[in-house]
């Protein structure tokens, strides 16, 4: 080792002295920890005070299914309450304008001209033969089959395209007057399905759907093997088992229609 002495020896021992006394500045990498370390704190706790808040006491995780279905049941039943307050009130209307027909001859005409149509536009009951169609869903699961021909659950269900098939070739074969679940169609029905279930004019239904249409069987039952929705659906019977049912009625009686009959406009049939 050699020694040196002499003034610059001892200004580099002093320079080296003060290079490891004095504070090192920090690296990138250590900047960016020391940076981001209170950004995913501050994250970390924003996103715990929203869960808090949100849960408002309860569990987050907990399934609220038994609450909805709560729900619509209680909308359910308020639902019928005003359909039985409306109906009533329609039948008080039929009678004061019943009364009134008897001493105003203008109401009395227009009363004929409107009880002529009631048959046609469904507010009156009509029995005789018939058929019944019942579509219902697959009690098997989509692990049921096997990994090759495994269907979707939606294969397994019924669906709104699948009753109206069946409604379409219906009225095409000639029905007269047809029913959903007992309730009325007429001109202004509406068929929707929401997840499996049917709702028609406000009520919820769930399968198996009954489809009653009163005119002649024959007639009916060729629309029905000619129609390309229902050999859709009975494919997928024998694929996925599916229900289908077709029954012929001697006699069977479809009722009026008794919701509400409000239009915007309408127009008399020729």
């Amino acid at each position: 080792m050699e020694y040196t002495t002499g003034t610059p020896s001892w200004r580099l021992v002093v320079r080296r002295a003060w290079r490891g006394l004095r504070p090192q500045r920090p690296t990138l990498r250590m900047r960016g920890w020391t940076i981001g370390t209170p950004l995913i704190a501050l994250a970390a706790g924003l996103l715990f005070t929203t869960s808090a808040t949100t849960a408002d006491g309860t569990a987050l995780r907990d399934d609220r299914r038994p609450q909805l279905t709560q729900l619509i049941a209680d909308k359910r039943v308020r639902l019928e309450a005003r359909e039985q307050a409306a109906a009533k009130l329609r039948s008080e209307v039929d009678q004061d304008t019943a009364r009134l027909a008897e001493v105003d001859a203008p109401v009395k005409a227009a009363r004929e001209r409107a009880d002529a149509l009631r048959a046609t536009a469904g507010f009156t009951a009509l029995q005789g033969p018939g058929v019944t169609v019942t579509l219902d869903d697959s009690s098997r699961r989509s692990n049921d089959f096997s990994a090759v021909n495994a269907p979707d659950n939606d294969d397994l269900v019924v669906h709104q395209g699948d009753v109206q098939a069946v409604v379409n070739a219906l009225w095409a074969g000639g029905a007269e007057a047809m029913s959903i679940m007992d309730v009325r169609v007429i001109s202004t029905s509406a068929v929707r399905c929401v997840g499996n279930t049917l709702l028609l004019h406000g009520q919820v239904f769930s399968p198996p759907f009954k489809i009653t249409a009163i005119g002649e069987p024959t007639g009916m039952h060729r629309a029905l093997e000619s129609a390309e929705g229902v050999r859709q659906f009975r494919d997928a019977v024998a694929d996925f088992g599916l229900g289908y049912t077709e029954t012929v009625e001697r006699n069977v009686t479809v009722r009026a229609y008794d919701g509400s009959s409000d239009l915007r406009s309408a127009r008399v049939a020729g």
